[in-house]
């Protein structure tokens, strides 16, 4: 592939039609709105923003740099072992079954779409049970078939993260889609300041420090309605 198709084969994967299950997850979003604690764009602003500097970034981010730095050398034990890392610091149940299922689906439609690409080693440690193929996995596996850079994989992972959690939010809040997109548009800078810090950290040094967000996650499954699954 060119440059531009590449370019285009990523836009593909970022649009937030691709049904990977994306609009079934809030990953706590919801246990918050149901709170009180969720009810302007300002405080939506600035959970989207630590989530990106203190969890996107310091956490899921590592698992698309292993990607570029093991898949290479066909390192995957190590491959996995960071996945393993990063997922299993996920502490809500219901988020750990949702970032599997969206990087499986993605995987399954990445693959169905890219066929001449060589998905296997992924696709066999899934079956055997070795890797998870969460989303952060299958989706800087895919950028890395398809050629992209690293820099942009975790950009584009930002950007996929940034809309996902506005798009919860435009159907919990009050909240028009204009004002969605402005928000989008507002935090997208700030995937710079996210990039600083990947750069920093070694994927085994992943982290993530958002805790009330994880009890939020926490509490999902026992709220007494529900719109989204996780």
């Amino acid at each position: 592939m060119n440059e531009s198709v590449k370019w285009l084969a990523m836009q593909q994967l970022l649009d937030s039609a691709l049904p990977i299950g994306g609009f079934s997850h809030s990953f706590g979003l919801e246990t918050m709105v149901q709170d009180g604690r969720m009810s302007r764009s300002g405080q939506l602003y600035a959970y989207a923003a630590a989530m990106l500097l203190q969890s996107w970034a310091s956490s899921d981010a590592m698992v698309i740099k292993a990607v570029y730095r093991d898949a290479p050398l066909a390192d995957w034990e190590r491959l996995w072992s960071v996945e393993r890392l990063v997922h299993l610091q996920r502490v809500a149940s219901e988020t750990r079954s949702g970032v599997e299922k969206m990087g499986r689906r993605l995987l399954q439609l990445a693959s169905a779409i890219h066929p001449q690409l060589d998905w296997s080693p992924l696709a066999d440690a899934l079956r055997a049970g070795a890797c998870f193929a969460s989303h952060p996995l299958s989706h800087g596996y895919a950028c890395w078939l398809l050629g992209l850079s690293e820099e942009r994989a975790i950009q584009g992972y930002f950007y996929t993260c940034i809309v996902t959690c506005i798009n919860s939010a435009l159907r919990l809040m009050s909240m028009g889609q204009t004002e969605g997109q402005f928000l989008i548009a507002k935090l997208t800078p700030l995937t710079e300041e996210a990039m600083k810090i990947v750069e920093k950290l070694a994927p085994e040094e992943a982290y993530s420090n958002m805790p009330m967000a994880e009890l939020a996650m926490m509490r999902h499954e026992r709220l007494y309605s529900r719109l989204f699954m996780s």
